[in-house]
């Protein structure tokens, strides 16, 4: 298949994704409060791509959502290109992606987090994953998180979930403070076997990630909660802050690759703390 192809698969994948979660995420707020919605380009001087990111904040489920869609494309820096697959020798590069981060009111709810992205160098590969981080400790969300995300991944290859959950394991993983950020969940990087059984896998990664988070919400969005509850929050957000700027991979591409600030920013929590 025509690279070109492929890309434009990719990206009007994402760009649509974007759209069904925010309406899903409207619908759960019952639309009494809108999304800000703001495009942004790379390059202000030529054509280098850019994209959308959406913030929706102070909503009676939502303390802060964001969703984000970008397709990018130009040259490396010098200093990044060497730690991208197929970039040493040719800087340039092309890379799609959405990314959404969900930070809740009641602390009864957990945060979540997903993200997929197709990067095209000299090599072309897709990439993501999701995670689930709650403040409150919850075995049976736990084991009903992690059965739907290997009933998705066994339908496609039954190698990919205890591969991909041991990746999702050590990566979101704080090493200066040795303790996990949540329950993990999957995650995957240089996935570039075969691009129709990939791109496959990535469009249910997508949809599954679009299920869990209205199953997890409907489920406890009527739970109560205390103060005690919500100072767990602001404590277990301070930690989810810490790993977005020290490890986050996302992170570090987006401003490597002159992504637009806030959008690349968008995952952090509105309000955390620390002790």
């Amino acid at each position: 298949m025509n690279l070109e192809i492929k890309k434009d698969l990719a990206s009007n994948w994402f760009k649509m994704l974007q759209e069904c979660i925010c309406n899903s995420i409207s619908e759960l707020e019952k639309n009494n409060i809108k999304f800000k919605s703001i495009t942004w380009k790379r390059n202000l001087k030529k054509d280098e791509g850019g994209g959308e990111y959406r913030i929706l904040k102070d909503g009676k489920i939502f303390d802060k959502v964001g969703v984000n869609f970008s397709k990018v494309y130009g040259k490396f820096p010098k200093q990044f290109k060497k730690n991208i697959l197929g970039a040493k020798k040719d800087p340039r590069f092309w890379a799609s992606g959405i990314s959404v981060v969900m930070h809740m009111k009641n602390p009864q709810i957990p945060a979540m987090h997903f993200n997929t992205r197709y990067i095209c160098t000299t090599n072309d590969w897709f990439g993501g994953g999701m995670d689930v981080t709650p403040s409150k400790k919850d075995d049976n969300e736990k084991k009903e998180f992690h059965k739907i995300l290997k009933r998705m991944c066994n339908r496609h290859n039954k190698k990919y979930y205890p591969k991909y959950k041991k990746w999702c394991d050590d990566y979101f993983y704080l090493k200066h403070r040795k303790e996990p950020r949540g329950i993990g969940g999957i995650f995957f990087d240089y996935k570039k076997e075969n691009f129709e059984k990939d791109f496959k896998f990535v469009r249910d990664v997508g949809v599954t990630f679009q299920l869990i988070f209205q199953k997890i919400i409907k489920g406890k969005i009527k739970k109560k909660w205390t103060i005690k509850d919500k100072e767990m929050q602001y404590i277990k957000r301070g930690r989810y802050t810490e790993f977005n700027l020290l490890y986050d991979r996302g992170t570090k591409f987006g401003l490597q690759t002159g992504g637009n600030i806030e959008g690349i920013l968008m995952s952090l929590p509105p309000l955390a703390k620390w002790k």
